[in-house]
Order: structure tokens, then C-alpha cells, then sequence
């Protein structure tokens, strides 16, 4: 399928109607079913670029479909919800979305969102592993202390061993990597990994880094360091 491809689950017809619509005007292909198990078969049959899904489905619990999404595509999990609160996000990105927007929504901000997605660089399948991709790039690998980054394949290791991270939290650290003991601002990150300078799209920033710096610890990284500037943003201290 060429790159473009959007798949919207929507269980609600006029919202699912209204998103394909617009979508479909900005020149993207698109799919619209309303249950996780039409989900299931059109992800099997065609991975979509970007998955629109609503958290609140009749068949599925919208947060587990996520999960089990992000261990069979590779693509972007854009989540709707009419919960807003912090928590729903957090739970969401947590399940390896890669962004959120709260109901009701503007159709040309879901747009953006999705279009944002698309610029980020081509990629390949690299294997079920979650969020793992592989770029079109050169090599390039980064250490500091006894973290990895490598570009090309997207991996990230701790002293050897391999660190799960989605599409989201590696472009994160890579950012840091490639500055090390630089303070990068929220701004900063939300512009390069997101291409948005939305303020309202920093609390993304915020989540994503959370998850990251979990991961890592669990990862059993001591050096460098993910430390938060307050009121500022992150830096990778050696």
C-alpha cells in the first residue's frame, strides 16, 4: 500500500464519516470500519501508514486493541477519546500510541496530526518486536556511557542488551543522544519529533519522555542520565 494510508476506527457513523471525509480531502487513502475486529482483518490484509482509533469501541477495550496494534503494525496510533483527563493519555501513549486528541476535535487539527506523521522518514518492517523500524538511512551509531542508539536500525541498547522503544520514544532519545549534556527545551523536541510547534501538544512531549525514562531504568541504565531541566526540558548527562 502506498505511503498515505490511513485506517479510522470510529464506532460512532457520523464522526467516522466526518474524519474519512476530511481525511480523504487532503489526498490520503482511506479505510473506515467501526469495531476492533474490522480493525483486525483490514490491518491483516493491508498495513495502514496511521491508524485514527477511538478508545471507546463496542467490541474491544480501545487501550488493549492499541497495545496488540502495536505489536502487529508499525504503524502510527493517532487515539480518540471524550476522556480527556491526564490519566486516559498517559494510559494511551503508554500502550504505544503516538499521539492523542480529545473529542470534540477540529477535523483540520486531526488532519495536521496525521499529515505530521506521514513527513517523518519512510520506513521498513524490522519483525514483531513493539515500535521496532528500520530507516532508509546510513549508519549511524551513537554511544554514550552505556547507552546505543543506532540510526539505522533503529535499536537502542543498554551495555549490549536490547531497550523496546516505539517510533515516538527513539526518535526521543536520539535527539538527546546526538547532544549529549545539551539541555534540549520541550519546544525544541516537540518541533523535531513531532514537526508542530503547538504548545498544546508539549504534555506529548512530557508523556512520551516518562515512558522513555521507564524504559531505560528498566533497560538497567545508569549512565548517562535523562534528568529534567524544570520549566525548561531534558538533557542526557554522562
Amino acid at each position: 500500500m502506498t505511503r498515505g494510508s490511513v485506517l479510522v476506527v470510529e464506532d460512532v457513523v457520523e464522526t467516522r464519516e466526518l474524519v474519512a471525509c476530511a481525511l480523504g480531502r487532503a489526498g490520503l487513502g482511506v479505510r473506515a470500519v467501526g469495531t476492533a475486529r474490522e480493525c483486525r482483518a483490514e490491518v491483516a490484509a493491508a498495513p495502514p501508514d496511521v491508524v485514527v482509533l477511538d478508545l471507546e469501541l463496542p467490541d474491544a477495550d480501545g487501550t488493549e486493541l492499541c497495545r496488540e496494534l502495536r505489536t502487529r503494525t508499525h504503524a502510527y496510533l493517532l487515539l480518540l477519546s471524550a476522556q480527556a483527563d491526564e490519566v486516559d493519555v498517559l494510559v494511551g501513549l503508554a500502550a504505544g500510541a503516538d499521539g492523542y486528541m480529545a473529542k470534540p476535535f477540529s477535523t483540520r487539527e486531526l488532519t495536521a496530526r496525521v499529515q505530521t506523521f506521514l513527513r517523518r522518514p519512510a520506513t521498513l518492517p524490522a519483525g514483531p518486536a513493539a515500535g521496532q523500524v528500520t530507516v532508509r538511512v546510513p549508519a549511524t551509531r551513537t554511544t554514550v556511557g552505556d547507552l546505543e542508539v543506532d540510526e539505522a536500525t533503529r535499536e537502542v541498547r543498554v551495555r549490549g542488551a536490547l531497550v523496546p522503544l516505539t517510533r515516538t520514544e527513539f526518535d526521543l532519545l536520539h535527539a538527546l543522544a546526538r547532544r549529549p549534556g545539551r539541555v534540549l527545551p520541550r519546544e525544541v523536541l516537540l518541533h523535531e519529533v513531532w514537526h508542530s510547534d503547538w504548545e498544546g501538544n508539549l504534555r506529548l512531549v512530557e508523556a512520551h519522555m516518562s515512558n522513555l525514562r521507564r524504559k531505560l531504568a528498566v533497560g538497567g541504565l545508569g549512565r548517562p542520565e535523562l534528568r529534567t531541566v524544570r520549566g525548561v526540558g531534558y538533557r542526557l548527562v554522562a
